[in-house]
Formats: structure tokens, sequence, C-alpha cells
């Protein structure tokens, strides 16, 4: 199925790229030798970038403290405390470890020093009184290199900086010290920082893992490298980006009516679970489809339809009577609520070799990990959470969550031509590319959640945009949800669903 989109549309509707640690090192490599620009010209614009951010959070702050490790990312730190001193901050700085010895570094270093500027080394005394006495501090400590955990000074300088950030500021040159550049996980210990300032690449690790909860607010600077020698690199994968809303779901014909808007037909809601298929039904609706079914239990059907009458809910003993309404839908979304006895197992099969548009989501899954010869139609979509990909990988949550791209991965290939939807903070899409979405808040980690997914999915199948575009639509679509949804309300507590489905008309119409 196809919304008409042109190539040249598709071509940029993941605008934005995401590095590793390796493909970085490449881009600066060619910065450099292929465009001539200069390391250390590199590394003051990273530090120009760095001020800008500091005096955009923090405007009125005055004294800060930097604190520096022995290679570049420590060069940037000695940069950032040359501009603050010319900006008539009060500014301390301490070396975590020797000084440069090689590269640009050891001129960022003269550049402080040579005007008088202070290397203390840090010790207890400079945490307590510099640290102390900061307005910001600027942790400058590691980059992108960092391949070990962290330990001795280091570890005593990023346990400093945490046990001071209540206080004060806290401005991550590249990312946090301590995060894994690539996979987001902690090194040890890492710094929690308020704003993490990234350059000529996003660092993957900042997206995925633990890298939201220690980036803070992450801001970007491509340090003056053109984007025709960025966007020619190779990346890990995209960054779903708000403004592809506008790409994938442009304004409706004045012609159109309910019979070109889709018809989804969802599956689930076994004895005791109608829950679950109504937030589908609902977020479905208020995501644009035409029309909306449910197949569930008979003793649910009529509570359903007093409900939410604009939807089409049939009761249904014997999974034979399912026939009849996926030939009448445009897709199938089954899962929410299914259960995974008889009646689900039936329903499952059916639902599965009917050769329409498919979503598997909750208790659908389940059962896919249990019939381990099932081989689902390509352009399928999965949408499991890590318990679930788990199960159908064989594995654990945690060595999910240890490295979910390597998960999502596992997950296309074991069931080929799906598109993978691992779900979670930083959800994953995986069709032909690979994209991470950085929307989303924690108040969403409440049961429900997932089967607004599938509502939202399945409708934007029903409308038309190819399966790698409707499951990114869609995850962009349910978490920028969930953000105005708690800006509208009073925090992430007890955010609940049905909260977010009132905020989905005004995300998809943009």
């Amino acid at each position: 199925m196809s919304n008409g989109i042109d190539q040249n549309t598709r071509a940029n509707v993941h605008r934005a790229r995401l590095y590793s640690a390796a493909q970085v090192r490449e881009l600066d490599r060619r910065a450099i030798e292929e465009l001539g620009i200069p390391g250390h010209v590199l590394m003051q614009r990273a530090a120009a970038a760095s001020f800008q951010a500091l005096q955009q959070q923090w405007p009125s702050a005055q004294r800060v403290a930097v604190l520096c490790g022995s290679g570049n990312n420590g060069g940037d730190g000695y940069e950032i405390a040359s501009l603050a001193r010319a900006a008539g901050l009060d500014v301390d700085v301490a070396r975590v470890g020797g000084l440069p010895v090689t590269g640009d570094a050891v001129a960022a270093h003269a550049g402080w020093v040579g005007p008088g500027g202070t290397v203390h080394e840090f010790d207890a005394a400079f945490a307590s009184d510099a640290l102390g006495r900061a307005d910001v501090i600027v942790d400058a400590i590691f980059g992108i290199g960092l391949a070990r955990d962290v330990a001795g000074l280091p570890a005593e300088a990023i346990a400093a900086i945490n046990a001071r950030r209540r206080g004060q500021g806290v401005l991550a040159v590249d990312l946090p010290s301590g995060l894994d550049a690539d996979s987001g996980a902690v090194l040890g210990s890492a710094v929690h920082a308020d704003v993490s300032v990234s350059f000529i690449g996003r660092k993957l690790g900042l997206y995925v893992g633990a890298g939201p909860d220690h980036a803070g607010r992450r801001a970007f600077s491509d340090l003056g490298v053109p984007t025709s020698l960025i966007d020619a690199s190779d990346a890990r994968c995209d960054l779903l980006c708000e403004d592809a809303l506008a790409m994938l779901l442009p304004r409706r014909a004045r012609s159109s009516h309910k019979g070109t808007h889709g018809h989804v037909l969802l599956v689930g809601g076994d004895t005791g679970m109608p829950g679950a298929i109504l937030l589908a039904a609902r977020a479905a609706l208020r995501a644009g489809a035409g029309l909306v079914s449910v197949a569930t239990r008979p003793a649910h059907a009529l509570a359903l339809a007093a409900a939410q009458p604009e939807v089409m809910f049939h009761g249904m003993d014997t999974a034979a009577g399912v026939d009849e309404l996926i030939r009448r839908a445009d897709v199938v979304a089954i899962g929410p609520g299914l259960g995974t006895g008889v009646w689900s197992a039936q329903l499952f099969d059916r639902c599965v070799r009917a050769g329409k548009p498919l979503l598997l989501d909750a208790d659908a899954l389940n059962l896919l990990a249990r019939a381990t010869a099932t081989r689902l139609p390509v352009g399928a979509v999965i949408t499991p959470h890590p318990g679930e990909a788990a199960r159908l990988l064989g594995s654990d949550g945690r060595q999910v969550q240890s490295d979910r791209l390597v998960a999502a991965r596992a997950l296309r290939s074991r069931h080929p031509g799906c598109v993978v939807v691992l779900k979670g903070a930083g959800s994953v899409v995986h069709g032909e590319r690979m994209a991470i979405c950085p929307y989303g808040n924690p108040g969403m980690g409440v049961g429900g959640m997932g089967d607004v997914l599938t509502g939202v999915i399945a409708a934007l199948l029903g409308q038309g945009l190819d399966t790698e575009w409707a499951a990114g639509a869609g995850v962009m679509a349910h978490a920028l949800a969930g953000d105005r949804a708690v800006v509208a309300g009073a925090g992430e507590r007890g955010l609940l669903p049905s909260d977010l489905i009132d905020h989905l008309r005004g995300v998809l119409n943009p």
C-alpha cells in the first residue's frame, strides 16, 4: 500500500543520523584531511558551541568549574575555559589525570595557561571548594574514546560532579564522561548532565541504553563541516524527527471519505481483558482510521459498543467468524488482550494466514514465540517490549536492554521482511533502515500504552503509509502525544493511555 509519497520525500523523511564512535572519528579525519580544516580549529569550534550552550542554558552564570581529561575532550575543556575567562566569568580548571602531551589539546592547554590560567589537580579540596562555588560544572574528562570501566581519580571526579548536580548545572562536552558512545552503557560510573553538546555527528550512545538518563538536553553542532560530507558517510541508524510527520501526513483531499481512510480490524479482548482492545480501537479512530472493527469475545461486545459507539464490535466464540471481517478489512492488528488459549491461538493462525497487512502485539507475540515454525508475511509489523522480545529471541530482558539495536536486528533476522518496533525508552524501528525515536517520557511506562501504539500504527497502515513509514510515524506520534499529555497535565506520574489518546489529533494534523 502507498500514499503516493515521492522518492525525494522518502529520502528525506529521516533527516538526522546517529553515528558510532568509529564513524565520528572517520568524519573528523575526513574533515581534517580532505577538507583541510585544522584539528585545532575544530576544537575551537567545539568549545564555542559548548560555551554558547552554557550561556543559553545558564545565562546568569558567573562561576564555572571545568574538569579536563588528558585527551582531546580535555582540550575542548581548556578552550571552553579560555572563552569563559574572555567573557568575564570566574573560571576554575582542574585536570583529572595527566596534562595533554600530544595533539591539539596541547595547544588548547597552552592557550589557557599562557595568559596566566591555573590548572589544579583534581582532589577532594577542589571538589569541595571550586565545584561548590561554581554555577556550572563543565565535564570534559572523557570523550568518545572511552572503552573501559571508569576507576580511580576519574571515578572520584564523576562522583563529585554528580554529588553537586542538584545545586549546580552540568554541561557535558560531546557526551557525559563514563557513558559508552555506542551502546549508551554506563562504564562503571557516568556523569549525569543537564546538557550534552555533541559535535560533527550525533553520538548513538546519547539516545540508547542509559544515554537519555545521563545526557539531559541534547544539543548538536556540525562545527561547520559540510552536510555533504556528513550525509555521504556511513551512519549506524537514523533519528526519527517530528517534521517527518508533515511530509508523511499531508492534508487530506476534499473528496476523501471513510473508505479512503482505511478499515482497521483489531483482534483481541479475551475473557476478562476487554480494556486493551478498547484502547487500541480508540487510538485507531483518533489516528484517523475511516472504519474500525473489533473481533472479541461475545461477553464483551455489548459493553464495548456502549463505551465506543463509533467502533463495530463483533463477538465470536469461534475463530471462524473472523474470516469475513478479515476479508472486509484493509489492515489486521492482533494482540491486545488476546490471551494465549485455544480461542486466541486459532484467531492468531487465521490472521497470520490472511494475506492482509498485519501487525502483531502483546499476546500475539507470545503465541508467535511458541509457534516457532510460523513464518510471518513480508511487511508484517511486530511491536514487542523488551520482555516479549526476549521470548521471541530465547534470551532475557536484560540481554535485550544491554544492546537494543542488536536485539532489533536479531528480531528482524528471525522474522525476515518484517518491520520491528522494539518499544521502550528510545524505541527502535527496524525495517530496511534502523531508526530511533527520541521522544516520549517515563510517564508512558504504564499498562495499556502499547495497545494505544497498536491502534495508531494500524490506522496509519490503513491510510496507505508504507509499512516502515507507518511504524516510524506511529511511534513518533505516540511518543509526542505522550509528551503533550505530560505538559497539559500535572506531570509524568499518573499519566494514562487515555490521556495520550486525547492528544493524537493534534500530533497527527501537523
